[in-house]
This record gives structure tokens, sequence and C-alpha cells, in this order.
């Protein structure tokens, strides 16, 4: 985790999605406003009043954040200068989301069960989406300590359906990293489902229909 000072009212935290995985949180939970994102931005606002002087008692704070294409979550953190009282202080960090960036050359997206993965491969045999060979150069299947890891290499951002790709798996799986480091733990210390087309295989073997 990197922090920069911008301004006195104002601070810049870059963090590597791997490091968001290790701590069990994803780019859906941080989109969802829940309290492990408030957990995670308490712990941030404690270190960034350690390192740079960021002090955000009885002030409102502004968080926007976007994802890069090489891995990062970058938080944007300002507070406004007007400070409230303390017993109108909110509890809650007031959050501004910004789009996630779809130009990744890789993901990694996570499911809690096999099912899952099923019921995805089922969506996308009935959609416009099963045949994504000219979506990503390779599409594997790993199972790591009980959850189930959707890896998608080299993805062809310009692949007439990738909007209703992103849209779509969103809603069965959790985007958990778009670097190549995870996708290395994985086969190292994951167990192969699908070594490639792990999508076009789950519907065959898998969607009856």
């Amino acid at each position: 985790m990197k922090i920069e000072k911008l301004t006195d009212n104002k601070i810049r935290i870059i963090i590597n999605l791997d490091e968001l995985s290790e701590k069990n949180i994803d780019l859906h939970t941080l989109s969802q406003n829940n309290d492990k994102a408030h957990s995670l931005f308490q712990t941030i606002l404690s270190e960034a009043e350690k390192q740079v002087g960021f002090k955000v008692k009885n002030c409102k704070l502004l968080v926007e954040a976007f994802s890069t294409s090489e891995g990062y979550v970058v938080f944007t953190l300002t507070k406004y200068k007007n400070e409230i009282s303390p017993e109108n202080s909110p509890k809650k960090l007031r959050f501004k989301r910004k789009s996630l960036c779809n130009s990744y050359k890789n993901a990694i997206y996570q499911f809690h069960n096999f099912e899952e993965f099923c019921n995805f491969c089922t969506y996308c045999h009935l959609s416009k989406l099963s045949d994504l060979k000219d979506f990503a150069k390779n599409i594997a299947l790993y199972e790591y300590k009980g959850l189930y890891y959707l890896v998608f290499t080299n993805i062809h951002i310009d692949f007439t359906y990738t909007n209703l790709f992103y849209t779509s798996i969103s809603e069965f799986s959790n985007l958990i990293s778009n670097s190549l480091v995870f996708k290395s733990k994985l086969e190292e210390h994951g167990k192969v489902i699908f070594k490639a087309n792990a999508i076009k295989n789950g519907i065959k073997y898998f969607v009856n229909i």
C-alpha cells in the first residue's frame, strides 16, 4: 500500500489487488459500501494519519475509487474543510464510485462454490456468451481452499460482447485480481479443474438443458 499526500485535504492510496485478496476483499465487496469496506478504510485512515498526518476527526470524507489495468485499486480521499460537530459526525464514510476499468489483459473471478460456476455456464449457454473463444486466449478453472477461480488470460478488450460479459459475470462471482501473481499461486497450490476452455467445458459437461 502506498499513500501520497496531494493537498492538506486530499490523499491518494494505491493498493495492489493481490493485497486485497489476501484480506479476503475484492472489488465487489468495496463497491457494496459494507462493513468489510469500512474496516479497510479505517485501517487506511489510521495509516494515513501516521504517515502523512492526514486527520479526519469530525470531518466529512469523500472516497473515490477506480481500478487500473495494471492490477491496482486507486483511492482518492478528500475531507471537507467545513468541520462538523462530533454529535452529528457520520458513522460511515460517504462513497462516490467511479466505473471500474474494463481494460484488463488478465482477470481472475472467484466463485464461492462449483454450483455458482455451473450457474454462470448455464447463463452463458443461454445468452450471447456461449462462445468466448474470441474473448480471451485462455480460460482456466482452479479450485483453491474450497473456492473456485476462473482465470482469463490475454483478454481481447475489443470483443463484441465485452460489456455484457463484465455485467453478467459480476452477478455470479467477484473479481479478485487482474494480475498474474495470484494466477501463479493458483497454478502452484490450486487444483486444476479445466486447464483451458473452462466455460465451454463447463457447458459441455455440467449444463443440462
